[in-house]
């Protein structure tokens, strides 16, 4: 009987620390890595044969706007690499997907920006049917409501929200601290999700997160990244959303609201108001309009 793509990944990772004497932390890091290509794979409907190079080059696009930073993505395509050695030298793989991939470019390019009316399509294409309906719902308002990283949102613990002043102690970069408001849809939203949860299983070590999967553990970053691209597609967005997508409308929308950008900075956790100016960026079609209005070579007929 041929071995399952998850029991050949363990014994790749059996095999970096009998043969080449890897630590149990570095082979762990490793099994998070073939753990994101599994999953993806299985997404898809791929089994290890079938995965191209090009989506390999897919899932680091995903990882990278998931905000993997540059050296967790280079220990990804190391281990990726070596597993397909792994495949290859025994005999399960013919090809390697990974022999020419290279590392995407990690610039400073922005994610789309979503209108209002596709926040609200993402949110009427989830199926009120299922039983996590409730929890995508609040993870969106969550996410678009308080511009939230994804690796916040799963973090997100249930003693740390404070519903009579509308925030959350959130923990960010660095396990740095902020309080941040939380919208009175997202906190209705939190309640109607809280009491289904209680009525679900809940493993110990979570019982204080807010936000759990279907067996009661934390939600991956990953998983809510299936999440909200599987639900930008239902809704007919054909431009690519990730969670980053939904905290980069979230400031987008503050600042052409009219919001203090120290008041943005404060909001996403930013240490340097430069790197908030960076991450902004003003609708093109309203700078005009303020040119066209106000300044006198542009307003000539």
């Amino acid at each position: 009987m041929p071995q399952s793509p998850r029991d050949i990944a363990a014994g790749y990772l059996r095999s970096l620390v009998l043969e080449r004497g890897l630590s149990g932390n570095t082979s762990c890091s490793y099994g998070v890595d073939i753990g994101h290509l599994l999953t993806f794979a299985e997404s898809r409907g791929l089994g290890l044969e079938e995965i191209t190079q090009d989506h390999l080059h897919e899932l680091l696009c995903e990882l990278a706007e998931m905000g993997l930073a540059p050296a967790s993505l280079a220990r990804f395509i190391s281990g990726i690499r070596g597993f397909f050695r792994y495949c290859r030298s025994r005999g399960i793989l013919e090809a390697d997907p990974s022999a020419l991939i290279e590392q995407p470019k990690m610039g400073r390019k922005l994610p789309d920006v979503l209108s209002t009316s596709e926040i609200d399509a993402m949110i009427a294409a989830i199926d009120p049917s299922k039983d996590e309906s409730l929890r995508n719902r609040a993870i969106i308002e969550t996410l678009y409501g308080s511009g939230l990283r994804v690796s916040e949102l799963v973090g997100l613990r249930l003693s740390r929200i404070m519903p009579e002043d509308q925030c959350v102690l959130v923990e960010g970069k660095g396990s740095k601290q902020r309080i941040v408001p939380l919208s009175p849809v997202s906190l209705s939203l939190i309640r109607d999700y809280l009491e289904q949860r209680i009525r679900g299983p809940v493993k110990p070590e979570a019982a204080d997160i807010l936000f759990l999967n279907r067996r009661g553990g934390q939600m991956s970053r990953v998983m809510v990244f299936y999440i909200i691209r599987d639900l930008a597609e239902a809704a007919g967005i054909t431009h690519h959303v990730s969670p980053h997508t939904l905290r980069h409308s979230f400031a987008t929308h503050l600042l052409e609201g009219g919001a203090n950008l120290r008041v943005i900075q404060t909001l996403l956790g930013h240490e340097s108001i430069a790197t908030t100016e960076i991450y902004l960026h003003l609708d093109r079609s309203a700078l005009r309009k303020e040119l066209l209005t106000h300044h006198p070579h542009y307003s000539q007929k």
